[in-house]
């Protein structure tokens, strides 16, 4: 498998994602549904972004790691956060968790009205290893 970031000259360029990933096949792609900032217990780790956000990406590390997958393998990741609430506090989790040696993943995020109960932020990924 084949793994290509791409960022063509004339499009910004950010260290928080890749515009486009291409995959050449054979992959074997995991597709995540959403995560949200919920413990084992099933309740929200607290009242923050980034509270929510770093246990949802603890979520999807966990995920994939039960499929012998890292966040590095991770290809698109889409991200909601509620309205009035920063998608900076998010980036920060991002941050602390990601290696930058790795590329990050093409990234969708939109801003929502809202979402399950007392949930501010979630996160689906498509991984290809």
């Amino acid at each position: 498998m084949s793994v290509r970031h791409i960022n063509p000259e004339g499009l910004h360029r950010s260290p928080a994602f890749s515009q486009a990933v291409v995959v050449e096949q054979p992959a074997r792609t995991i597709y995540v549904g959403g995560q949200n900032g919920v413990g084992p217990d099933g309740r929200v780790v607290g009242p923050t972004v980034a509270e929510q956000a770093g246990q949802a990406l603890r979520n999807l590390a966990t995920i994939l790691e039960s499929e012998g997958a890292t966040l590095a393998n991770i290809v698109h990741w889409r991200i909601a956060v509620v309205e009035g609430h920063s998608f900076n506090e998010g980036y920060a989790a991002f941050q602390e968790i990601w290696d930058p040696r790795n590329p990050p993943p093409a990234i969708t995020v939109h801003v929502v009205a809202g979402l399950n109960p007392g949930c501010l932020v979630e996160i689906d990924a498509v991984a290809a290893i």
